[in-house]
Protein backbone atom coordinates (compact mmCIF):
# COMPACT_ATOMS: atom_id res chain seq x y z
CA UNK A 1 0.00 0.00 0.00
CA UNK A 2 2.77 2.37 0.72
CA UNK A 3 5.79 2.36 -1.35
CA UNK A 4 8.26 3.81 1.55
CA UNK A 5 6.38 2.21 4.00
CA UNK A 6 6.75 3.92 7.27
CA UNK A 7 9.04 2.15 10.02
CA UNK A 8 7.43 0.97 13.57
CA UNK A 9 9.57 3.83 15.38
CA UNK A 10 7.28 6.04 13.03
CA UNK A 11 3.68 4.72 13.13
CA UNK A 12 4.33 4.68 17.01
CA UNK A 13 5.43 8.31 17.13
CA UNK A 14 2.65 9.50 14.67
CA UNK A 15 0.40 7.52 16.87
CA UNK A 16 1.72 9.43 19.83
CA UNK A 17 1.37 12.73 18.88
CA UNK A 18 -2.12 11.75 16.98
CA UNK A 19 -3.01 10.46 20.97
CA UNK A 20 -1.67 13.68 22.69
CA UNK A 21 -4.06 15.81 19.90
CA UNK A 22 -6.52 13.71 21.11
CA UNK A 23 -6.60 14.08 24.87
CA UNK A 24 -6.19 17.83 23.80
CA UNK A 25 -8.74 18.45 21.59
CA UNK A 26 -11.32 16.84 24.42
CA UNK A 27 -9.89 18.47 26.71
CA UNK A 28 -10.36 21.65 24.98
CA UNK A 29 -14.18 20.67 24.00
CA UNK A 30 -14.85 19.73 27.90
CA UNK A 31 -13.94 23.58 28.50
CA UNK A 32 -16.69 24.64 26.31
CA UNK A 33 -19.22 22.11 26.40
CA UNK A 34 -20.54 18.75 27.41
CA UNK A 35 -20.84 15.35 25.10
CA UNK A 36 -24.14 14.56 23.86
CA UNK A 37 -26.03 12.11 25.86
CA UNK A 38 -27.77 11.07 22.63
CA UNK A 39 -24.78 10.68 20.92
CA UNK A 40 -21.28 10.69 22.27
CA UNK A 41 -19.08 11.42 19.96
CA UNK A 42 -21.62 14.74 19.72
CA UNK A 43 -20.54 17.69 21.71
CA UNK A 44 -23.59 20.37 22.99
CA UNK A 45 -22.46 23.95 24.09
CA UNK A 46 -23.37 25.09 27.91
CA UNK A 47 -24.41 27.84 29.52
CA UNK A 48 -21.49 29.79 31.32
CA UNK A 49 -21.35 28.10 34.80
CA UNK A 50 -23.44 29.70 37.18
CA UNK A 51 -25.60 31.28 35.20
CA UNK A 52 -28.91 30.74 34.66
CA UNK A 53 -31.46 31.64 31.92
CA UNK A 54 -34.20 34.66 33.73
CA UNK A 55 -36.97 37.41 33.55
CA UNK A 56 -33.97 39.78 32.15
CA UNK A 57 -34.10 39.41 28.73
CA UNK A 58 -30.49 41.02 27.99
CA UNK A 59 -28.89 38.78 30.62
CA UNK A 60 -30.70 35.77 28.63
CA UNK A 61 -29.25 37.41 25.62
CA UNK A 62 -25.92 37.70 26.97
CA UNK A 63 -25.87 33.65 27.93
CA UNK A 64 -27.30 32.65 24.64
CA UNK A 65 -24.05 35.01 22.94
CA UNK A 66 -21.70 33.33 25.37
CA UNK A 67 -23.46 29.77 24.17
CA UNK A 68 -22.79 30.62 20.40
CA UNK A 69 -19.48 31.68 20.25
CA UNK A 70 -18.52 28.65 22.34
CA UNK A 71 -20.80 26.47 20.07
CA UNK A 72 -18.74 28.01 17.04
CA UNK A 73 -15.29 27.04 18.65
CA UNK A 74 -16.56 23.48 19.54
CA UNK A 75 -17.85 22.96 16.06
CA UNK A 76 -13.77 23.47 14.78
CA UNK A 77 -12.30 21.29 17.72
CA UNK A 78 -15.48 18.80 17.12
CA UNK A 79 -14.18 18.77 13.59
CA UNK A 80 -10.34 17.87 13.91
CA UNK A 81 -11.09 15.47 16.80
CA UNK A 82 -12.81 13.68 14.46
CA UNK A 83 -10.08 13.84 12.14
CA UNK A 84 -7.85 12.94 14.47
CA UNK A 85 -10.29 9.74 15.77
CA UNK A 86 -10.10 8.76 11.62
CA UNK A 87 -6.34 8.67 11.25
CA UNK A 88 -6.24 6.64 13.92
CA UNK A 89 -8.67 3.84 12.53
CA UNK A 90 -7.06 4.41 9.54
CA UNK A 91 -3.63 3.70 11.26
CA UNK A 92 -4.98 0.36 13.09
CA UNK A 93 -6.24 -0.60 9.56
CA UNK A 94 -2.96 -0.38 7.82
CA UNK A 95 -3.90 2.85 5.73
CA UNK A 96 -2.31 5.60 7.66
CA UNK A 97 -0.11 7.73 5.29
CA UNK A 98 -2.22 7.16 2.10
CA UNK A 99 -4.07 10.23 0.36
CA UNK A 100 -7.18 9.80 0.06
CA UNK A 101 -7.70 11.53 -3.20
CA UNK A 102 -4.97 10.22 -5.41
CA UNK A 103 -4.34 6.77 -3.48
CA UNK A 104 -0.69 7.96 -3.64
CA UNK A 105 1.87 7.99 -0.60
CA UNK A 106 1.54 11.14 1.74
CA UNK A 107 4.97 12.94 1.73
CA UNK A 108 6.88 11.65 4.62
CA UNK A 109 7.76 15.45 5.51
CA UNK A 110 4.03 16.36 5.20
CA UNK A 111 2.97 13.79 8.01
CA UNK A 112 6.07 14.75 10.33
CA UNK A 113 4.22 18.59 9.95
CA UNK A 114 0.89 17.01 10.30
CA UNK A 115 0.66 13.34 11.67
CA UNK A 116 -3.47 13.92 11.15
CA UNK A 117 -3.16 14.59 7.20
CA UNK A 118 -5.35 12.95 4.62
CA UNK A 119 -4.12 13.79 1.59
CA UNK A 120 -0.46 14.23 0.02
CA UNK A 121 0.90 18.07 -1.04
CA UNK A 122 -0.95 17.96 -4.29
CA UNK A 123 -4.19 17.53 -2.69
CA UNK A 124 -3.80 19.37 0.72
CA UNK A 125 -6.58 22.23 -0.17
CA UNK A 126 -8.86 19.65 -1.49
CA UNK A 127 -12.17 19.66 0.72
CA UNK A 128 -12.65 15.96 2.03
Amino acid sequence: MMAFMLSDEQLAEFKKQLMGEKKLLENELEGLGARNPANPSDWMPAKPAGEEFGPDKNDNADIFEEMHDKNAASNELEGRLNNVILVLQKMDEGAYGVCEVSGEDIELDRLKANPAARTCKAHMDMPL
